[in-house]
């Protein structure tokens, strides 16, 4: 929506992953767009100009989608509206909502009218409970813990993770705090507890798509088998979540097969290690296997471990942190 040319790039793990979901109803809307493969991989050639609003139905539920189509539809001619399948994070929704902007929302749909000004506002961004939830399952899994996460974001449709250690029957307790019109947030403690299986499916799992490699581990130290389907949105992450997961976890001894939209673990089974792994370049993938060496019998070799530094640069160190602590 801008007049000017931009090239939009990113590291070995963003070049791989499939841009037309994105670029496809931008074009919709007139955006001019070139990159590989016609537009599918980065880098992206942007060249900005006037754009008209749609009418969007999303074939997957996906913030990233939702957001891009939003804020163009704010830059765009007339009213934009984005339907999905099942309710994604609305993150994007409350930040524009803060910063003045009108929205109309029902159960899965999103409009916005474009043309509307933003008007300055004080942010306050809580913790993010994707990072969160690697040390609340370290907690549930490594013998004698006790972990306080404070200020953790408890934006409901992110929680889907604290619903599943819930249901797995983990040690958990929830002090939520007043935050007004803001992301609600909290403090999280956690004990180590006695998991079972579970089944994760439907519309819980776009409110814990990246935590699945996490809860993967989680349903290893599980007794019965868990089940996670209706997940295929994991194949284009910066890996294939569902081969990734599966692949790496199997190295260190755990029982796990890939499906073809999630996959099923059979626990309870010992991680026995003494292996070399990898992260793929993903920064979750590579997370995971930071806890899962906390409980392998043997120590674990972890390749490309710097994919972490995406979301979290002092993982390990805080790992290291915690250790000492036990």
């Amino acid at each position: 929506g801008r007049p000017f040319h931009s090239t939009v790039d990113g590291d070995e793990s963003i070049a791989k992953r499939p841009m037309k979901r994105v670029t496809e109803p931008l074009r919709k809307m007139g955006a001019k767009i070139d990159g590989r493969a016609g537009g599918e991989y980065t880098p992206l050639s942007v060249r900005g100009g006037h754009l008209k609003a749609i009418d969007f139905q999303s074939p997957v539920a996906s913030a990233q989608i939702k957001s891009a189509v939003l804020l163009a539809g704010l830059q765009a001619e007339g009213t934009t509206t984005v339907t999905e399948p099942h309710k994604s994070r609305d993150h994007t929704e409350r930040m524009l909502s803060m910063f003045g902007v009108s929205l109309r929302e029902d159960e899965t749909s999103v409009s916005i009218e474009g043309g509307q000004q933003l008007k300055a506002a004080e942010v306050f961004v809580p913790g993010d409970i994707s990072s969160a939830a690697f040390f609340l399952a370290a907690a549930s899994l490594v013998p004698g813990s006790e972990v306080v996460l404070r200020n953790v974001g408890l934006n409901p449709t992110r929680t889907g993770i604290i619903d599943v250690l819930k249901e797995m029957g983990a040690d958990l307790e929830i002090e939520e705090k007043d935050t007004g019109n803001t992301e609600p947030y909290g403090d999280l403690r956690i004990k180590t507890s006695s998991l079972k299986a579970a089944e994760i499916s439907g519309d819980l799992i776009p409110r814990l798509i990246d935590e699945i490699p996490i809860i993967a581990l989680l349903a290893t130290q599980a007794e019965g088998t868990t089940v996670i389907k209706d997940a295929a949105e994991l194949k284009v992450k910066e890996t294939n979540r569902i081969d990734t997961v599966a692949s790496e976890l199997k190295k260190i001894g755990a029982n796990i097969e890939p499906t073809e939209d999630g996959m099923k673990i059979h626990g309870k089974t010992p991680l026995t290690g003494g292996a070399k792994v990898s992260s793929h370049g993903d920064h979750r993938i590579g997370m995971m296997l930071g806890i899962a060496a906390c409980i392998c019998e043997q120590p674990i070799d972890i390749l490309q471990p710097e994919a972490v530094s995406v979301s979290y640069p002092s993982f390990f160190e805080h790992i290291e942190k915690l250790a000492e602590k036990a």
